[in-house]
């Protein structure tokens, strides 16, 4: 537990996200607490007229209190840069209570290649951006020279892409054949959900053809179909939605057509014969880890056997571009268990990999119920993470996407690598917000840009699948509010 007490919330955002990334997965009070259950820390911060004031206070076992206190100069009409002083003081405070460094330095934000694609966008040397990213965000030089090399390759992917008049397609399936344990994205289990399919897609089909009918006229790029995991739909369903897609819009520009395959328990080859029907360029078949003791522990139905059999089915099928996931600090994985799955990866072979840090929301299980999973132990080290970096490397891949989330087991970053002409075009627009993507689905996320303006606006849809079939109309007025202004 982590006291934040602030005489003015306007930082307390920034302050709490460092915190979290120096501390992951604790609880946070924004009081004073007295009795025997003191907080493991508190930060005060004081607002002066020309100054801001932090005190970082430790509660030692023996009952002894550490204090460290600072103060920078604040011009609080200029907030961008007062927040960067106040985390800078901050870091340094922690940094010296915990005797470590994080790897983003300041940085809490889920897409730090943004700010060196901003800067080289406007002109600026990459001597510019490493020393821009350096004062600013305190980040390592590994981190820098990789934003710099991602946000590089970025612009080279998206030189063909359209941000005025074209647009990007999300189809979302929210269910899985299980809830793996970590978790925390709008999913269902399917099997409760089979005999009642048709009344979600005939929701979702009623989206499907307002968008087709808003975007009427505007370029369509890509085309992601992910969720939960869309195979686990039977294929007779796999294909309702793949013949609706191919009616509803027009695909005679889509640069590619992802399927986001994921669990190996769910692939067969009827339904691999579907999407080869339909024109699908890219899928993705995800072991997580190629150790089956953490796949049983996660919550995986599926062998390590079983995703060298699919992926090799699908080879042989004909699908050229395969991506797998990987998830980096797995409960009770060391880095022995990382270079095994990696060696295991190098000999299947795909055409890119993606790279997750483990990251423990709110909602996933391995959080909510601590007195079963709390014993678990959740590694990620940078050894790690350059052990996934050179296999990739050697693989004939670069990482050419990069993303981060809160509560990362090692503050680190999830990262896209892929041969030359197999990256996901979807993946960096979703993650740099340079072109509108319209989602269909329960859970989905609908951002419209607005490029002259630099400006993004988002839509939600409602993540329960029951509501989202109920309200399907509300839903669309949402979207109409905001898509016939854009």
């Amino acid at each position: 537990m982590i006291g934040i007490i602030l005489d003015d919330n306007a930082f307390e955002q920034d302050i709490r996200e460092l915190l979290m990334a120096f501390y992951p997965g604790e609880t946070y009070i924004h009081e004073e607490v007295d009795g025997e259950e003191k907080p493991r820390l508190s930060v005060y911060g004081k607002t002066g007229e020309n100054d801001y004031f932090l005190t970082v206070r430790e509660y030692v076992e023996d009952g002894e209190i550490l204090e460290n206190e600072a103060a920078v100069e604040a011009d609080y009409s200029n907030r961008f840069e007062t927040k960067n002083r106040i985390k800078r003081m901050l870091y340094g405070l922690l940094s010296e209570k915990t005797k470590k460094e994080l790897p983003w330095g300041t940085l809490t934000g889920i897409r730090p290649t943004k700010i060196a694609m901003t800067k080289l966008t406007e002109g600026k040397g990459e001597d510019e951006v490493r020393s821009y990213m350096k004062e600013t965000y305190l980040t390592s030089d590994a981190k820098i020279d990789l934003s710099i090399e991602i946000a590089e390759r970025e612009r080279e992917l998206l030189s063909a892409i359209d941000y005025e008049n074209g647009y990007s397609l999300y189809v979302g399936i929210p269910f899985c054949p299980t809830t793996c344990l970590y978790c925390s994205f709008t999913s269902f289990p399917i099997k409760s959900w089979e005999k009642r399919m048709e009344e979600y897609l005939s929701a979702l089909f009623k989206e499907m053809d307002y968008a087709a009918r808003t975007m009427a006229g505007r370029t369509l790029d890509t085309v992601y179909f992910g969720g939960g995991t869309p195979t686990s739909l039977s294929a007779e369903h796999l294909e309702m939605v793949m013949r609706k897609l191919k009616a509803t819009f027009d695909f005679t520009s889509v640069k590619e057509f992802t399927v986001e395959a994921g669990r190996p328990d769910s692939i067969t080859e009827e339904k691999l014969k579907v999407l080869l029907d339909y024109g699908v360029t890219r899928i993705s078949i995800n072991p997580q880890t190629m150790k089956q003791a953490t796949l049983d522990l996660i919550g995986r139905r599926h062998t390590v056997d079983m995703v060298k059999e699919k992926y090799r089915l699908a080879r042989e099928m004909g699908f050229d571009n395969i991506n797998m996931d990987l998830i980096i600090g797995l409960p009770e994985e060391d880095l022995e268990d990382v270079r095994h799955t990696m060696e295991e990866i190098r000999a299947l072979d795909p055409d890119s990999i993606t790279v997750h840090s483990l990251a423990i929301k709110r909602a996933a299980r391995l959080n909510m119920f601590k007195e079963k999973y709390g014993d678990l132990k959740i590694t990620n080290t940078q050894d790690m993470i350059d052990l996934t970096a050179s296999c990739a490397r050697e693989m004939g891949q670069e990482p050419y996407y990069l993303y981060r989330q809160k509560n990362m087991a090692g503050n680190f970053e999830n990262v896209g690598y892929s041969r030359p002409g197999k990256a996901c075009i979807y993946n960096i627009l979703i993650m740099e917000e340079k072109q509108t993507i319209v989602a269909c689905g329960a859970g989905t996320t609908t951002k419209v840009v607005y490029p002259a303006e630099n400006r993004l606006e988002r839509v939600e849809n409602v993540k329960d699948v029951e509501q989202y079939i109920a309200r399907i109309d509300e839903m669309l007025e949402r979207k109409e509010r905001l898509l016939n202004r854009n």
